[in-house]
């Protein structure tokens, strides 16, 4: 997806539930793309009847990315009376088995929402495996745009709107909740591959169990505030239109009510890349030149020393919370997930970097909360 381009047939759609075209229809994810093509145009013609006695051949269906939980698929309708107008959606297959770790219905509640706000693209139609959004004109960040100043700035700019926007219904954070789901799948599960289990069956649940226990009562001392928050904010999921110069936040679909050290933490552990290098996590530098941007937009010069050590003690402690988080994703995508991935070695790898942080930021979060106890009493 990517500045949202104005369609040429604005296709008709309300912001009501009700109204909002769906269709029952499901497309097959293991089919190449050209296998895929006409099953996609059936798609579109049943949720929008605008483009129902369209001949197929006045659309185009090209692949935008497939990511691990998501196809997205470009889909260019051209007008019949001018063929220099076309209009472009993005249809988002969901891949298989994503059930067990993501909460679709949460996922669209929130977009309707989230898009009213200013972000992503707009919702347009809801079928059964997936959903159609407005087509984003802009290029997806690379990892190391991430760190460039102005883009870092800009990002926190936006992630700043975009923890205050108000989503109803429970506002209960999420994270251990999640981390505890995935514990319990992740602990129980049988591989059929004979190595796969092998491996799998030297991980200690317990240390595990321990070690979320353990963060968790941690982080429960740090007050974080409570924000709507993406969950997932890594650089496929962040564009940029560069001429306009205007950056969007996409993909909303482990959003949820979470610790905003959290969403912050996750997104810096994302400057790894996707060699995973952790070397690259941001530096004290780096990320309080984010914080200045998020804390205060307009006036960054004005945070103060205190705010920042308290967000960077927030943050680095969230950081490893989403070590945990997504090393038991794995084991779980492990076992359910048809892609060709190595999910186990995935696992350990999020685990021992855990480990490998854990004594540092334990120290400094402990050293904070030993100051600020001093500082209450005196």
């Amino acid at each position: 997806m990517g500045a949202i381009k104005k369609n040429a047939m604005a296709l008709s759609t309300s912001s009501s539930e009700e109204e909002l075209p769906s269709s029952s229809l499901t497309v097959d994810t293991s089919l190449t793309l050209s296998e895929m093509k006409p099953y996609v145009i059936n798609l579109c013609k049943d949720l929008f009847k605008k483009w129902l006695n369209f001949d197929d051949s006045r659309f185009s269906v090209e692949t935008v990315s497939g990511g691990i939980t998501n196809l997205l698929l470009k889909v260019t309708a051209k007008d019949e009376d001018n063929t220099e107008e076309e209009e472009a959606v993005t249809v988002r297959l969901y891949g298989p088995n994503t059930e067990y770790v993501i909460n679709r219905q949460r996922e669209l509640q929130a977009i309707k929402y989230l898009s009213a706000a200013g972000f992503g693209a707009k919702l347009l139609g809801v079928f059964g495996n997936g959903m159609v959004q407005d087509f984003i004109y802009a290029r997806t960040l690379t990892p190391e745009d991430m760190r460039v100043p102005k883009l870092a700035a800009e990002i926190a700019k936006q992630l700043h709107k975009f923890h205050q926007v108000d989503i109803p219904g429970s506002k209960e954070p999420q994270l251990w909740i999640d981390v505890l789901k995935f514990y319990e799948k992740a602990s129980t599960l049988k591989f059929d591959d004979n190595e796969k289990q092998r491996v799998y069956e030297t991980i200690s649940f317990q240390e595990v169990s321990n070690e979320v226990a353990e963060l968790k009562e941690l982080t429960g001392l740090l007050d974080a505030p409570i924000v709507f928050a993406h969950n997932d904010l890594l650089s496929g999921n962040i564009m940029v239109n560069d001429q306009e110069e205007k950056l969007y936040i996409i993909d909303f679909e482990y959003g949820s009510y979470n610790y905003r050290g959290f969403d912050i933490g996750n997104h810096f552990n994302e400057y790894a890349g996707y060699d995973c290098d952790y070397s690259l996590y941001p530096s004290k530098e780096e990320q309080y030149h984010f914080f200045r941007h998020y804390i205060k937009p307009e006036k960054p010069e004005e945070v103060s020393d205190e705010e920042l050590e308290a967000f960077y003690v927030e943050v680095n402690s969230y950081m490893l919370a989403s070590h945990l988080y997504w090393a038991l994703w794995a084991l779980i995508q492990a076992r359910m997930s048809p892609i060709d991935f190595d999910y186990l070695s995935y696992f350990f790898l999020r685990y021992n970097e855990y480990k490998a942080r854990k004594a540092t930021s334990f120290s400094v979060a402990q050293a904070y909360l030993s100051k600020s106890g001093s500082r209450k009493n005196s």
